[in-house]
């Protein structure tokens, strides 16, 4: 990964920024965690889902471990065990508790991670303090902590939303009423002409290794919707027994579909004959005009086969992103608008960004001349690089300056709990 955390900004306020952003992104962390109970922060109903007090340990570990016990001389670990418990996968750094037991630990408690947070983060701002200049490894070690923590921050709102809609009594993250009351526009297409393009991250900034190796592919014409796919669309879907009929279906996803009895996108319910759907406000009817979300990419590749189109390339998105929109419209829907639902396209705003992320029919691989980084950030994205699917666009708990055309989520494709929706291409 490469950082210029500190590039265009004076020498003088480079250690101001420092601050300002890192206590800016920790805070989140505790904004989002605000509304939860106590009992909230423990439970992990599924391997996916993580509890929320492992997310804010995790989040304080990487700081801890990558930052003030390699460059820090007089730093002392909080707890000699969080090593264990704060782990994720990093093979480079020893054991750990397995991702199915996190939901085990009722210990340490959610009270003693806050002060794990308090004291990580005053000597992390004293290290800051201390330094007249600061090494260069350092700074992108900072960096990629920050976008580590706003990642596990949209990771955060899918596992609370998992937890609460997953109640008996579907209880409300927040309360009120906050629905989208705009109709829907017509489904029309963009053109995007037959050529080579240009793919990767090739601007000034921070991106992640997996977005590097500049490279030109060949597309050929194409067209690619313009906003994403509804709720009503997606439920035309259902109503035409979509789920009950293998043609639509890889012979996988065939097979996830009667296993798993799926019949409609996750925090879907028929009640008495009404569709609703469970959202942050708790049970509420089901917004047809709104963005479709909680599908997986067998469900999406089925819709669009039922739809006689497809779902497009990652390389045909990121093309069509940076041709039609190339700069976040000033209505895309990311976290810091606070709406925590997605919210229909007006005119002239093509969702590339925001609302959904968007799955593609692209495996996620590595591109020409990927390399990993030496020692444990070098698992950070090239271990997951096989049976996984490519996903684009950032989603409405997506901070605004964490996504770019080139970010390349990656999921399994059974996976939906997180917020995934679909947009439709088709060839010419």
């Amino acid at each position: 990964m490469i950082s210029t955390l500190t590039e265009s900004i004076p020498t003088s306020n480079i250690f101001s920024h420092l601050r300002e952003k890192y206590l800016r992104v920790r805070n989140q962390s505790l904004i989002i965690c605000e509304p939860l109970e106590k009992e909230d922060f423990v439970v992990q109903p599924i391997v996916d889902v993580s509890p929320p007090k492992w997310h804010l340990g995790h989040t304080t570990w990487f700081f801890e471990k990558m930052i003030l016990e390699s460059f820090d001389p007089e730093y002392q670990v909080f707890h000699k065990d969080y090593n264990y418990v704060f782990n994720s996968y990093y093979e480079t750094i020893g054991k750990r508790v397995l991702r199915t037991d996190r939901g085990n630990l009722t210990r340490p408690t959610t009270d003693e991670i806050f002060k794990y947070r308090a004291y990580v983060d005053e000597k992390m701002l004293g290290f800051l303090d201390s330094k007249n200049e600061i090494d260069r490894s350092v700074l992108k070690l900072l960096e990629l902590g920050l976008q580590h923590e706003q990642q596990h921050q949209e990771l955060l709102v899918y596992d609370i939303k998992y937890i609460l809609g997953n109640n008996p009594l579907f209880p409300a993250y927040r309360k009120g009423e906050d629905k989208c009351t705009r109709d829907s526009r017509e489904l029309n297409f963009l053109h995007v002409s037959e050529g080579k393009y240009t793919i990767g991250h090739e601007k000034e900034g921070f991106c992640f290794d997996n977005e590097l190796g500049v490279h030109q592919v060949f597309l050929h014409e194409f067209e690619i919707g313009d906003r994403l796919i509804t709720n009503g669309e997606y439920l035309e879907f259902i109503e035409a027994g979509g789920y009950q009929n293998f043609h639509h279906w890889y012979m996988e996803a065939w097979t996830w579909v009667q296993d798993n009895k799926e019949k409609a996108p996750m925090h879907w319910h028929k009640i008495d004959g009404e569709w609703f759907q469970f959202s942050f406000q708790g049970l509420q009817p089901l917004n047809l005009n709104e963005p479709v979300t909680h599908v997986s990419q067998y469900e999406a590749a089925a819709y669009a086969q039922w739809r006689e189109m497809r779902l497009p390339s990652e390389f045909e998105w990121e093309v069509a992103c940076k041709m039609y929109e190339p700069d976040r419209h000033k209505n895309a829907n990311f976290v810091e608008g606070g709406a925590l639902r997605t919210k229909t396209a007006e005119a002239g705003h093509y969702q590339f960004y925001g609302d959904t992320w968007e799955w593609t029919n692209s495996a996620y691989l590595p591109y020409p001349y990927f390399k990993t980084d030496a020692g444990a950030v070098g698992e950070y994205n090239g271990k997951f690089m096989i049976n996984q699917m490519v996903l684009k666009g950032g989603s409405f708990a997506t901070p605004k300056d964490h996504i770019r055309p080139t970010y390349r989520n990656f999921f399994h494709p059974h996976l939906k709990w997180h917020f995934t929706g679909i947009r439709l291409a088709k060839h010419v």
